[in-house]
């Protein structure tokens, strides 16, 4: 079972493309463990940068039809042999760090690569082969960069001088690598082998923590502890296991690398199964036992405070939850008898004195502390409660009044004022009628008399005009 380059893959890589791929131009796609090479030249066709350092990729494959590509980084795979990028016209670096390239004359592929301009092989097994740099620099004229260092013209003019000799040196030292590396395949064949039969026969030896749900009668205390002690033994065996992996010597190989891989991707999926089977079998808080009793349980320890509020007849609950915790992973559930909140999963509960009515429950968060606060109105009614608060009204309102009246300074009658509430005197109505009828017509005589006392002195002209 290989991991491949996904489209779900690309399009997550391809954020800053609006998920697009057709028109992607540049792909970072290290450190995803990819161990084969493939489907890019076909959904990318536009790819002009590539990152594929980190992966587990055996082989360059699948990229000769992306004419666009300008930059390809496969450092840190398992790569041996340059091949299957003459396609790649528009190529100019290329990086090929820390992989197992030891057939170095395959470099004479990149001669159809002609704006090739800068090349890494640093930390290939052929970087140690005399007169490596020598042939690289004869071999491809194009280049101007090898392992970071300019190339110069004197440089280029030795190489090919020199080249001839080179040439066989090469040869032989790569020929002596190829054998060297199939007797390293051979041995990686071997203990791989060797490790999978020892571990079938380890699993054969204990099966008795692998079978736990097997059809059996139910074990006895005694027996029970014997099958805790073997899988502690297992555990143990484990830990020694992981101790000599890490400590044996091994060749630094394309095939070691891979088991490397292999072993740390099983324990990490055997802890993640652990984790979610520990999960699985952890137990539920007992809250209510089985007779009915409801318990107060505090798995979170967080502290509090239950008030008995008389005067407003509630319950107050103050749960001191933490200040930057979010809202949202808490959950209150008030019942008659009891209160419970569930704190990021852990409940909190708590059995209430009195009994309550949960629908006009109501909880609040303090902006201040981060408290949880939650009110619950008591179930009974407190009468007594109720006149009390209706009679230092009713004496507030007394009070109000006296001090109103002595404002004034009117005199307040216990008794109703039939003088101001009896039915009113038709006599009186008239006269007062005959009184606003008279006003009038009394006003008029008076001014002519005024006018007549005041006309004793007054002279009557006929040459003068009337004023009206």
């Amino acid at each position: 079972m290989f991991l491949s380059v996904t489209e779900d893959l690309v399009r997550r890589r391809a954020e800053h493309n609006n998920c697009e791929i057709f028109s992607l131009e540049e792909i970072s796609l290290h450190q995803q463990e990819i161990e084969k090479l493939e489907h890019l030249d076909k959904w990318c066709r536009d790819l002009k940068i590539l990152y594929l350092q980190n992966n587990l990729i055996p082989k360059i494959e699948n990229v000769s039809k992306l004419k666009k590509l300008e930059y390809l980084n496969v450092a840190l795979n398992n790569i041996e042999r340059i091949e299957n990028l003459e396609g790649c016209e528009e190529l100019k670096k290329l990086d090929l760090t820390a992989n197992f390239i030891g057939e170095l004359s395959s470099i004479e592929s990149l001669k159809c690569n002609i704006h090739l301009k800068e090349l890494f092989l640093m930390g290939n097994p052929c970087t140690e082969f005399e007169g490596y740099r020598q042939f690289v620099v004869a071999t491809l004229q194009q280049l101007k960069y090898l392992d970071s260092k300019e190339i110069e013209r004197s440089e280029r003019i030795k190489a090919l001088q020199d080249y001839p000799e080179v040439q066989w040196k090469i040869r032989e030292q790569e020929a002596a690598y190829l054998l060297k590396r199939a007797r390293e395949k051979e041995e990686a064949q071997r203990r791989m082998q060797e490790k999978k039969d020892e571990k079938q026969k380890q699993m054969d030896s204990k099966p008795g923590c692998d079978s736990p749900d097997s059809p059996q009668e139910k074990p006895n205390q005694a027996e029970a502890d014997g099958e805790q002690e073997r899988c502690g033994t297992v555990e143990n065996d484990d830990d020694d296991e992981d101790r000599k992996f890490w400590e044996e010597p091994t060749p630094y190989t394309p095939e070691s690398r891979l088991e490397t891989h292999r072993y740390m991707e099983e324990k990490r999926r055997a802890k993640d199964n652990a984790r979610e089977s520990k999960k699985r079998e952890k137990t539920a808080w007992t809250l209510v036992t089985a007779e009915g009793k409801v318990l107060n349980v505090n798995v979170p320890k967080l502290h509090f405070s239950l008030k008995d509020d008389e005067e407003n007849n509630q319950i107050i609950l103050d749960l001191a939850v933490y200040r930057h915790l979010d809202t949202s992973l808490l959950d209150v559930d008030v019942q008659p008898t009891y209160v419970r909140v569930l704190v990021k999963g852990k409940p909190f509960q708590l059995v209430l004195p009195e009994e309550v009515k949960p629908d006009s429950s109501c909880a609040k968060r303090s902006q201040t502390t981060g408290h949880l606060v939650v009110t619950m109105p008591k179930a009974k009614e407190i009468i007594l409660a109720k006149q009390n608060v209706s009679a230092s009204i009713k004496h507030s309102d007394c009070n109000t009044q006296q001090k109103a009246t002595r404002r004034s300074g009117q005199v307040e009658k216990l008794e109703v004022d039939p003088s101001k509430y009896s039915f009113p005197d038709v006599t009186k109505i008239v006269q007062e009628k005959e009184r606003t009828g008279q006003g009038p017509i009394k006003l008029q005589p008076q001014k002519v008399t005024e006018a007549k006392k005041s006309s004793y002195d007054f002279e009557n002209n006929e040459d003068v005009p009337p004023l009206i």
